[in-house]
């Protein structure tokens, strides 16, 4: 059972912004939320952000984090941000 991962137009913006060796990276992390958006585990630390309905992830890939929404089959990624900036 595999996702497919989209960008937003605010995710795919932000990540254009960033050099392309971070850029890859990210892509390289994202990568992951195929297999399980869900669950935890070495080279995916995944969180649900409380509050959020519906409801919201975030992964962590090295100083970035990545927010994103599941519906049904597809995991869309919402935002990439640096850790210092916080969530919205």
């Amino acid at each position: 059972m595999t996702f497919r991962v989209t960008l937003s137009e605010t995710a795919a913006r932000q990540l254009r912004k960033l050099p392309s060796e971070q850029r890859n990276r990210i892509v390289r992390g994202l990568r992951v939320l195929e297999q399980d958006p869900f669950r935890p585990r070495p080279k995916a630390d995944i969180r649900t952000i409380e509050g959020t309905d519906p409801r919201k992830y975030r992964i962590r890939i090295g100083e970035y984090r990545a927010v994103y929404a599941v519906v049904g089959r597809e995991v869309k990624i919402l935002e990439v941000f640096t850790r210092g900036r916080g969530y919205r």
